[in-house]
């Protein structure tokens, strides 16, 4: 038996899944007359108090797709330094928006109000003109480290403040709103756009979605249709994202509750260093003396167990629905062998 904690992509659809996923209605999206898929949007907007959503096949996609319609060449994004759309987006910031990046170095992830503020560019032609504040919560890097709403609702003042439009890569957002027992409303009315992601600690097999206003969504499809990501009947997909949302939100403390267990069994092992702060679902942890990332996570392969070495001095490891509590027992099992 494998035990995948690499991360929370690797799930599968399970039985109710499937099912809702075969007996889909479906039709041609391009056209806007996939029943599912208009569901799926209509569905994800009103649970964010937003106008509308727009359904795609990757959480990249939709970041993507938000960069090019709340931007123009030549401007600068505002990130962290670890944000998953400046880190693990192909570089597509500049090749599909030809922007500029000002990157800022926060905590676990996560900016300030007033790091956001030091950030923006003077009104100097010399400068690129600061246009984008992207936030990224949970943040993967930041062992999926959330806001506080409060210091969100800050940010978008600032932005109010400098005409700035404010981003959110949502990609685990259902976990921080969990974790932080938020409500989904409250982010609707701080963010001009939004990327939530299914296929992470949903369980979907693919599809991400944005969510913004009419006006947002509209150009966005015509984004959509330039990036490629124009689907047919993808009905089938959007069913398994409906059923996520109506099914799979609250179960998410359980993840959340079996990584604090394997990262209380870690704190105990000479060879684990520091183990950052577990909020959710992710852990992430250094390795010393006896272990390597390389040599640690190829010895848990050996158990069945498999973890992520995400760089040269640091372990991953994400829970999720498809990992019981035997399978945690069975890990803690392990490390407790190391």
């Amino acid at each position: 038996m494998i035990i995948d904690y690499r991360s929370d992509t690797v799930t599968k659809p399970g039985k109710e899944m499937l099912e809702a996923m075969f007996s889909a209605p479906v039709g041609d999206d391009v056209f806007g007359e996939d029943p599912s898929i208009n569901s799926l949007e209509t569905l994800s907007a009103e649970m964010f108090g937003m106008e509308n959503a727009l359904f795609c096949p990757s959480g990249t996609m939709t970041n993507q797709i938000a960069i090019k319609c709340h931007t123009q060449p030549g401007d600068e994004v505002i990130c962290d330094t670890s944000s998953h759309i400046y880190q693990y987006e192909g570089g597509g910031i500049a090749s599909n928006s030809g922007a500029s990046v000002k990157l800022l170095n926060g905590n676990r992830g996560r900016l300030t109000a007033a790091e956001v503020s030091g950030g923006i560019n003077a009104d100097d032609i010399h400068k690129a003109r600061t246009t984008l504040v992207s936030l990224e919560n949970t943040s993967n890097r930041g062992g999926g480290s959330c806001y506080e709403m409060e210091e969100l609702k800050s940010i978008r003042k600032v932005c109010d403040e400098h005409n700035l439009i404010l981003h959110l890569d949502g990609a685990r957002l259902f976990n921080a709103l969990v974790a932080k027992e938020q409500s989904a409303k409250e982010y609707g009315e701080t963010f001009h756009s939004i990327s939530i992601c299914l296929s992470k600690s949903l369980g979907c097999p693919v599809g991400s979605l944005v969510i913004g206003t009419k006006d947002f969504i509209s150009k966005a499809r015509r984004v959509r249709k330039a990036f490629g990501g124009g689907m047919r009947q993808a009905g089938h997909l959007a069913a398994a994202g409906i059923y996520a949302l109506k099914n799979n939100i609250d179960r998410l403390t359980i993840d959340h509750q079996h990584a604090q267990l394997l990262a209380e069994a870690l704190r105990k092992k000479d060879f684990v260093g520091e183990v950052l702060p577990v909020e959710t679902n992710i852990v992430i942890f250094s390795v010393k003396d006896i272990f390597t990332p390389v040599s640690l996570v190829a010895k848990m392969k050996e158990e069945g167990i498999y973890w992520y070495a995400i760089s040269p001095t640091q372990v991953r490891i994400v829970t999720h629905l498809d990992v019981t509590p035997a399978m945690i027992q069975q890990t803690i099992d392990v490390i407790d062998s190391l």
